[in-house]
């Protein structure tokens, strides 16, 4: 940023250099310097700007052809004129726009020297700033211009109009439009060049002070530079204005008159430009130094007890143009922050690129648990705003937000910089979904509830790491915390002590071929409390849909028919091993850990996998292609059933089958506190870490 913002300046100065160095400049300059006394009582920023809208209103009213001039609102300068404080800031400055109006016409008749005219006019303004000086200035003009446009303009047909007309010996302006065409189309672009340019000298003024710093471009030189040429150019206006009134019908546009004005046009738009570019730097240098005075703010708001969650609240969800910032469903139910006042508070934090699968999720979660306890959720949608905002971006918007049985932003430009630059560095998000919980004193109470939500549901409330921490002390690894999500039939087979094989992959010539093989030995070895059942793939496609179909037709296990339950085993499996992360567990001490990891293991690769238990007790687990092998190979230890049992003759003969293995454990690319170094779950050395990259369709 420091380079680029030095580049930029050395650019600005190169350019100043060209345009502002010339002999004749700083002859001139000395000269109007001079003139230069302010009092000290000039007139204030707010004053100039409420004149400045008023004299650009007069002159796109006067002149059809500038920007918006046709689309003028005279109701809305008859509602401006009425109000006293505006009529209070004309007074400031009428006796000086009189005087310079004055001043132009009659020095300006007749050909007059216009850098005497110019120079006189700084005399009159000496004692103004120089905003107010290019302010006044075109007051005048804007006066002198209103009132030559609103009579040549005025109904021919009336005879008070005519003879005002006759007696100023205007020309007929309207019957002459062709000839007097490019005298106008040059007038009009200086006068566009001279309201863009006296906005930016007036974008200086108001510049904060406090923000100011010694890095930062100046243009204390170049703005009477400015200044100069837009009177010297105002003068250049009325001098062509005065023409036509004096001379009249006898009065012919030449091409040297059109060509001053674009000769004046065109250095006067070379200074906008360059005022604009180093007014840009300081308004990004501004915006910056306010964006970092107000993440330290919510940083020091969230390290400091506060008596209620509002103070951070209201920075986080902060109310735009005195519009309500929540609303609740759709964009017509609106709502204050004052609605989450002493709640439990979860932000929903996420990009629009909201997955269904994701939300359906948390959906379910959500009415489950609000049957149960108060709290609220509430959506920030995180926008990169680089990137063009547009109609297709705003429906997408409005289609997550009207889905959402909670509370959201009214829009995403509600959520400050500020804050997304917090949420990103302090929270670690990176576009997948987090659920912080802020508890009824604005404390983060979870950096992220989505994973304990996703174990537990509504047993997880109020959601808190404390509650995370005793939720997992309960736990021990086993079919019921592995399985518990798919329900029944798993939740009963584990209550009678069945022998469960849950398997996936999706290969269905495996599945085939296993599934009947552990039948036919079932049968053979007299095993009547056999159960087997087929989860598929963390993202289960058309595949996974194709082989329940197959399996239920051939009777070769149960199934889940539901694919959205087959994600939600898996993201539950992965919250997890997130969560167990996420309260700093050591993954070479805990067993849920490694048994976890070994799951995921499974899932990654490409082929089948099997897991056996006997209620609850999990007893095996390997590849697919390994237990088939063991089951194929029933005839060598069938032998030892009777004397061992079943289960220790499988599991004595399925050890003896073990040979080292290696294992793919893939996380999200955006999971926080994903630790340094993992060992493999089969051989324990430590894992090589690369980064991939995979469709979202994968």
């Amino acid at each position: 940023m420091a380079t680029a913002n030095s580049s930029a300046m050395m650019q600005l100065h190169r350019s100043e250099r060209n345009m502002f160095s010339t002999s004749d400049d700083i002859v001139m300059m000395k000269q109007i310097q001079a003139t230069h006394v302010p009092d000290g009582m000039g007139v204030e920023v707010n004053s100039i700007l409420a004149v400045l809208t008023t004299i650009e209103d007069v002159l796109r009213l006067s002149t059809p052809n500038l920007p918006g001039g046709s689309q003028a609102q005279p109701d809305a300068h008859e509602e401006k004129a009425t109000k006293g404080d505006f009529n209070d800031d004309l007074k400031r400055v009428a006796y000086s726009v009189n005087k310079i109006s004055c001043e132009i016409l009659c020095k300006c008749s007749g050909g007059g020297d216009a850098l005497a005219t110019t120079v006189a006019i700084f005399n009159i303004l000496t004692n103004y700033s120089w905003e107010a000086k290019v302010v006044v200035a075109l007051a005048a003009l804007a006066m002198t211009y209103g009132e030559f446009s609103l009579v040549a303009h005025l109904d021919p047909t009336k005879p008070l109009a005519k003879l005002v007309a006759l007696l100023k010996q205007l020309p007929d302006t309207i019957e002459r439009e062709e000839m007097l065409k490019p005298m106008f189309d040059a007038f009009n672009n200086l006068i566009t060049v001279m309201l863009d340019v006296t906005k930016c000298i007036i974008g200086f003024k108001k510049l904060p002070s406090q923000y100011i710093r010694p890095d930062m471009p100046t243009a204390t030189a170049d703005i009477p530079i400015a200044v100069y040429w837009t009177i010297r150019s105002i003068v250049a206006c009325a001098t062509q204005i005065a023409g036509l009134i004096e001379i009249g019908h006898e009065y012919i546009a030449s091409t040297t008159d059109a060509s001053e004005l674009s000769s004046l046009a065109h250095k006067v738009s070379n200074m906008h430009s360059l005022l604009k570019k180093k007014l840009t730097v300081c308004l990004q240098l501004i915006e910056k130094q306010k964006q970092d005075e107000l993440f330290q703010t919510i940083k020091s708001l969230f390290e400091t007890p506060q008596v209620d969650n509002m103070k951070i609240l209201k920075i986080f969800i902060y109310a735009k143009d005195n519009q309500p910032p929540l609303c609740f469903g759709s964009a017509e139910r609106k709502a204050s922050v004052d609605v989450l006042r002493g709640k439990n508070v979860l932000l929903f934090i996420s990009d629009l690129d909201i997955s269904h699968a994701e939300l359906s999720v948390l959906y379910q979660k959500y009415h489950e648990s609000r049957k149960h306890h108060q709290f609220e959720v509430v959506w920030l949608p995180v926008v990169d705003w680089s990137t063009p905002w547009d109609e297709a971006t705003e429906k997408q918007f409005e289609t997550n937000q009207s889905a959402m049985p909670w509370y959201s932003l009214s829009h995403p430009s509600f959520l400050d910089p500020a804050v997304i630059r917090y949420i990103k560095n302090e929270w670690r998000f990176n576009k997948k979904p987090m659920l912080v919980v802020l508890d009824p004193q604005g404390r983060v109470a979870n950096p992220n509830a989505l994973h304990m939500i996703n174990i537990w549901g509504s047993r997880a409330f109020p959601f808190d790491s404390i509650r995370e921490e005793d939720l997992w002390k309960a736990e021990t690894w086993g079919m019921g915390l592995l399985a518990d999500i798919i329900g029944t039939p798993v939740r009963d087979w584990t209550k009678d002590g069945k022998l469960i094989f849950l398997f996936g992959g999706e290969d269905i010539e495996w599945i085939r071929k296993f599934s009947k093989t552990v039948q036919d030995v079932a049968r053979e070895a007299n095993v009547t409390n056999l159960q087997m059942i087929y989860i598929g793939k963390s993202h289960p496609r058309e595949k996974v849909h194709r082989n329940n179909t197959t399996i239920v037709a051939e009777k070769l296990s149960h199934t889940l028919q539901d694919l959205g339950l087959i994600r939600s085993f898996w993201v539950r499996l992965e919250s997890m091993l997130l969560s167990k992360i996420q309260l700093g567990k050591a993954i070479e001490d805990d067993q849920i850990i490694r048994e976890i990891r070994m799951m995921l293991s499974f899932d990654r690769s490409d082929q089948g996998w099997v897991v056996v238990s006997q209620g609850s007790a999990i007893l095996a687990k390997a590849k697919g292609d390994i237990l088939l092998r063991c089951f194929m190979e029933f005839d060598t230890w069938k032998d030892q059933v009777a004397p061992k049992g079943f289960i220790l003759a499988m599991k004595d003969h399925l050890h003896a089958l073990h040979s080292p293995s290696h294992y793919r454990l893939i996380l999200p690319g955006t999971s926080e506190g994903i630790p340094q170094k993992v060992v493999c779950a089969e051989c324990g050395c430590p894992m090589e870490k690369f980064i991939m990259y995979r469709c979202c369709n994968d």
